[in-house]
């Protein structure tokens, strides 16, 4: 508890290393693009809707939106919206979203405390490095398999301790934070039953962002609570980590930094798709593979993977449906892997009788995720991928520019062409940005 809560109080003072810096600047344009696009999406409308009947102080904004309401409710809304889809960034041994959650929290919170953005930068780090420990300190999966989510506990830790660093609670305050986002700290895997996204947006982004501000704010007026959460007589860890290793918490805290570790993803589809389609768009090129050309297909990802993606209802989370339409468009966009028309395209219907699906235990135990992609032809050549690294993943990251290009695939159809590039440039400089409230004109429709 003592390193914790001293290590968050000194995050407002203690500078980036440049790399860390650079990485966090990629997600941030990375997750603003998300959140903007998902507020076009069923759950981004309903958060708008719901923000907008909130009212409150105008501390920050609801992005896509004119909403301007307080950071609690901004957060909430921004959130949902960064997940309404499945564009947003992933940490695949963390099991966590960060972006969706720790962006809006530590967004809103900026705007309330009308900081600069070097201030926000720095509280996304934190709050990524603390949403990846937590996960990994309570189990990952064992944790998972009691019933508990990772990616909305998580996802509260994370997001208190970037909007407590913004708030710049000193370390005492700082153990009254995390006991508020422990007292707050929920989320079931039922997620995974949800056909339309709203609750899975609300339980990945919206509720955690919501909680993490709240707690900030609740700490920020003063609010006490118990100081030892982590540690003391019925802790935290006593209720949910039985299979627990709380000293991950902060082991290489201020040396390893877990953004580094979250990937971008290349495609707008869920995570377990990204190494599939990179297999499929590599024999494409490899071997000018047609749709046609194909006898039968066969994708092989990790068990957890293919339980998560198979013959989903969702067009953007069923891998039958991508790899079909990659197979016969050659790429997927926004617009493609939303396009629910496609869904009841005969040919696609007629390409998904030729797909099969396998998990594999080996594939689960590997430190990235991969897919092997094994295609027969109708002339009879069996063709073979096996992606080991995708491109987005910490070992084979996107450059700027392909930050960029995602970005503008996204964002342009919801602020326009001029401000769509105005908002990329501003965030390469955002280290200038003295109030964070000079982006609203740029996010706001």
């Amino acid at each position: 508890m003592r390193r914790l809560s001293r290590y968050i109080a000194e995050v407002p003072r203690r500078a980036l290393p440049p790399a860390v810096a650079e990485r966090a600047k990629l997600h941030l344009l990375d997750t603003l693009a998300a959140i903007a696009s998902g507020s076009r999406l069923l759950p981004g409308r309903r958060a708008i809707a719901f923000a907008a009947a909130q009212g409150g102080a105008r501390e920050a904004c609801v992005i896509g939106s004119r909403v301007v309401t307080s950071a609690v409710t901004a957060a909430l809304a921004n959130g949902m919206h960064g997940h309404a889809d499945e564009t947003d960034d992933t940490y695949y041994l963390a099991l966590v979203h960060p972006g969706c959650s720790i962006v809006p929290a530590a967004f809103a919170m900026a705007e309330r405390a009308r900081a600069g953005g070097t201030a926000l930068l720095r509280a996304m780090v934190l709050g990524y490095d603390l949403c990846a420990r937590t996960s990994q300190a309570l189990g990952l999966e064992r944790f998972r398999s009691r019933g508990h989510s990772t990616h909305s506990f998580g996802g509260i830790f994370g997001s208190a301790a970037a909007a407590g660093a913004l708030a710049r609670l000193d370390a005492d305050r700082v153990r009254y934070l995390l006991s508020y986002a422990a007292q707050q700290a929920s989320g079931l895997s039922c997620w995974a039953r949800d056909t339309e996204h709203i609750e899975k947006a609300f339980h990945f982004g919206g509720m955690p962002a919501r909680n993490g501000v709240t707690a900030a704010v609740m700490v920020g007026m003063r609010f006490t609570a118990v100081e030892d959460v982590f540690s003391g007589d019925r802790n935290f860890f006593d209720a949910f980590g039985a299979t627990a290793r709380p000293e991950r918490l902060v082991e290489g805290l201020g040396r390893e930094y877990e953004i580094m570790n979250t990937s971008i993803k290349r495609w707008p589809v869920g995570y377990p798709i990204q190494a599939p389609l990179d297999a499929v768009s590599n024999l494409i090129a490899a071997h000018r593979i047609r749709a046609r050309d194909v006898e039968r297909l066969t994708v092989t990802i990790d068990e957890q993977g293919a339980r998560t993606v198979n013959r989903r209802r969702m067009a953007n989370i069923n891998i039958q449906h991508l790899v079909a339409m990659m197979l016969l468009d050659g790429e997927i966009t926004f617009d493609t892997a939303h396009d629910e028309a496609r869904v009841h395209d005969p040919a696609i219907a007629r390409l998904k009788r030729r797909i099969a699906l396998a998990g594999s235990a080996a594939l689960l135990r590997t430190r990235t995720t991969q897919a092997i992609v094994e295609i027969v032809t109708r002339d009879g050549r069996r063709l073979r991928h096996h992606t080991r690294a995708v491109r987005g993943t910490a070992t084979n990251p996107m450059t700027r520019e392909e930050v960029a290009a995602k970005s503008r695939e996204l964002l342009r159809p919801v602020i326009g062409a001029r401000r769509t590039e105005r908002l990329i440039e501003t965030i390469w400089r955002i280290e200038r940005v003295r109030d964070v409230r000079q982006l609203r004109p740029l996010l706001q429709t």
